[in-house]
């Protein structure tokens, strides 16, 4: 938690938060985008030719993923800040369940029906129908945690983002707490963040798919 709020504490510079935020997002975008390219057939030698093609995927990226990303980061690591600045506060498990978890589901889903939509009014996407675009926004967030699409680069972009506070929120958990001090160093308390954030996933799955139905 120290080294958490060494880089977002409430009290720095908003220049200085955003900074921070930003950069933590472009580090946790670099592994999953690698992967999506990686397990694609023919993407990346198609990427590597340059061109429109290359064009378009670093715009989706930079219009469409780190926006994404860096929003769900920033009202997340406001609320860390936030919450650990005030005396007697702790950043466990309950916050994580009733307040962080909701803001990445909810905040992950709202963000890209804004982004599609401003895609298909800036750039012509979705044959530049706004309808269209709010319709693929469910089945397209159902599938990304299979890394179906490339919304699941930004899905588990998100998770890298997640991991420390999640590690700090069992740190402050007796019960959690005590399990994964069970496993040699802190290999205990990276796999139970790692659950926590596929409870959020599974949660953030099942109302993109009660959406479509």
């Amino acid at each position: 938690m120290v080294v958490m709020q060494k880089y977002f504490a409430i009290e720095m510079s908003a220049v200085r938060f955003v900074r921070n935020t930003l950069f933590f997002s472009l580090l946790a975008l670099v592994p999953p985008l690698m992967a999506f390219v990686a397990m694609t057939p023919g993407f990346g030698a198609m990427l590597a030719s340059g061109g429109p093609p290359l064009g378009r995927f670093m715009r989706q990226v930079i219009t469409n993923g780190l926006p994404v990303v860096f929003v769900v980061n920033y009202v997340s690591f406001f609320l860390f800040a936030w919450i650990v600045a005030k005396p007697g506060q702790r950043y466990g498990i309950k916050l994580v369940l009733l307040v962080d978890m909701p803001v990445r589901v909810i905040g992950f889903i709202a963000l890209h029906v804004v982004i599609y939509v401003l895609s298909a009014d800036l750039y012509g996407s979705f044959g530049g129908s706004r309808a269209t675009a709010l319709r693929v926004v469910a089945p397209t967030l159902a599938r990304s945690f299979l890394f179906e699409n490339i919304s699941g680069v930004y899905l588990y972009a998100t998770m890298v983002s997640a991991l420390p506070l999640y590690v700090t929120a069992i740190e402050n958990s007796d019960r959690l707490g005590g399990l994964a001090r069970r496993f040699p160093r802190r290999l205990g308390f990276v796999l139970f963040a790692i659950l926590l954030f596929g409870f959020s996933v599974l949660a953030l799955t099942a109302f993109a798919a009660l959406l479509v139905w």
